[in-house]
Formats: structure tokens, sequence, C-alpha cells
């Protein structure tokens, strides 16, 4: 049995998981599973979100304590929220036994371009000039991020009402991105176990960017075929089946049987 801590990414909060968390818990077996808001979001919308990728760190740390949690953890954690658990992992290497990232874009792996595709800028820069239009701004989020629109009349209804119940400022949403791209991780591989996942069809960030850092950490790397950026949406089913199957001990080797 563990404890399982999830981080989300720029802009979004805990209730943006959807099906995923249900899904984990099953495929992991977690004791508990926390689902954590970084600063500006979700359930801490009314707090000023740090500048920098080290502040949400100390916040996530002292959030999980005060919910009763003690190390190590796993952690699984997207974009952002990668960030920040990347730099947890590398800057107290005993907190984290095992951290699983989704669709990583960060310093000194990739490029610019890669991190942030150009196709998407135009976007992201309507996304701001209209940050108080919720059905337009996550009309274009969804756009962005997902590939499967099997539910998106659904997703809409949903995310306008989490942005409707948990507004997150337009500066708490500039902060977090100024955090994001001037993130540079360490080079050296943190000490925990890692699993890296990434999504093919990213409409968002370069997926070179993920194999980049799964390549320089020798990390275990699995690739969607189709899904975009928002891989725990687009295939929840996958992403839960590729945790469990990267944790699952290796069978006996014939040889070694008695």
């Amino acid at each position: 049995m563990s404890t399982w801590i999830l981080l989300r990414g720029l802009t979004r909060e805990a209730r943006h998981w959807g099906r995923l968390p249900e899904l984990l818990r099953d495929a992991v077996n977690a004791h508990h599973l926390l689902l954590i808001d970084l600063p500006g979001n979700g359930e801490f919308a009314g707090l000023r979100a740090p500048a920098q990728v080290a502040g949400m760190i100390e916040f996530v740390r002292d959030t999980a304590k005060r919910m009763g949690a003690t190390g190590p953890f796993n952690v699984f954690a997207m974009s952002l929220g990668g960030m920040v658990a990347t730099q947890w992992a590398q800057r107290y290497p005993h907190d984290i036994e095992r951290l699983v990232l989704v669709n990583m874009s960060m310093r000194p792996f990739s490029r610019m371009q890669e991190r942030l595709r150009p196709a998407a800028w135009p976007a992201l820069l309507g996304v701001a000039r209209h940050w108080r239009d919720a059905e337009r701004v996550e009309r274009v989020i969804h756009r962005l991020t997902c590939n499967n629109t099997d539910t998106f009349e659904a997703d809409l209804r949903t995310w306008c009402e989490i942005r409707r119940s948990a507004p997150m400022t337009r500066g708490n949403a500039l902060r977090q991105l100024r955090a994001a791209a001037r993130f540079t991780a360490a080079a050296t591989r943190p000490q925990c176990l890692l699993l890296i996942l990434s999504s093919r069809e990213d409409r968002l960030v370069d997926p070179v960017c993920s194999a980049n850092v799964a390549t320089a950490w020798g990390a275990a790397h699995a690739e969607h075929a189709s899904a975009s950026h928002d891989l725990p949406h687009d295939d929840p089913v996958w992403t839960s089946a590729q945790v469990r199957a990267w944790l699952a001990p290796e069978p006996a080797r014939a040889d070694s049987a008695t």
C-alpha cells in the first residue's frame, strides 16, 4: 500500500483529472491518493501563484504534511506539475520513491519551439486576451490539449463550471506560465524510479521533449499513438494501465525457478 500525489499542469486543478484518479487508484493499489492543487488553482485559487517552481514545491510539501501524509511518496504529474515534481525529487531525494511524468517540456532537454509549439502561440494569446470569457477560453484549451472529442460538450460544461466555482485570475495564470518558461531542471536524473508517458499527437508540446528526457535519464518511456497534451483526459485507461505495467514485478526467469 502506498501514498500517491497527483499534480496537474498550467491553470488546471484536481477536478480536471476526470476519471484518471479512480482508475489509477485501482491500478496502483494506492492506500492514499492525494490530489493537490498548485497555489492559484482550484482549492487554492485565492492564493497568489509563486513566480518560480521552487515556491510551488514547498507549498505542495507543506500541503501533503497538513493532510497527514508521510513519505516517501509516489508522484504522478503532468506539464507544470511535472516540473514541480521533478525539482522536488532532485531537491529532496528522500521524499519521492516513484515518479511518473506526463508530457514534459523543460530545459535543458528541449528548445523553446519544442517546449511550446509555435502553431499554438496565437491561440494562447487569444486565451490571455479573453480570459474572462469562460466558454471561449475552455473551447480553445480543449482544442489545443485534447484529441478525444467524444465527450466535448460534457467536458465544456464541466470545465466552465470549474472556472465559475474556483476562478483563476489572469495574473496567476501568467505567473504560472512565467514560472514554467523560466524553469530549468538539473541535468542529473532524480534518484527515484522514473516513468515518462507522452503523446505522439501532442498539439501543445512537441513529444520529442519527453523522449529527450527519457533518453538523457535512461527512464522507462511509453508513447500514446493518438492522444494530445492532456493524455489523462484522452485515454485514462491506457494511462493507468501503463503505470500498472511499470509497477508490476518482472516474471520469474525459468532458469531461476525452484
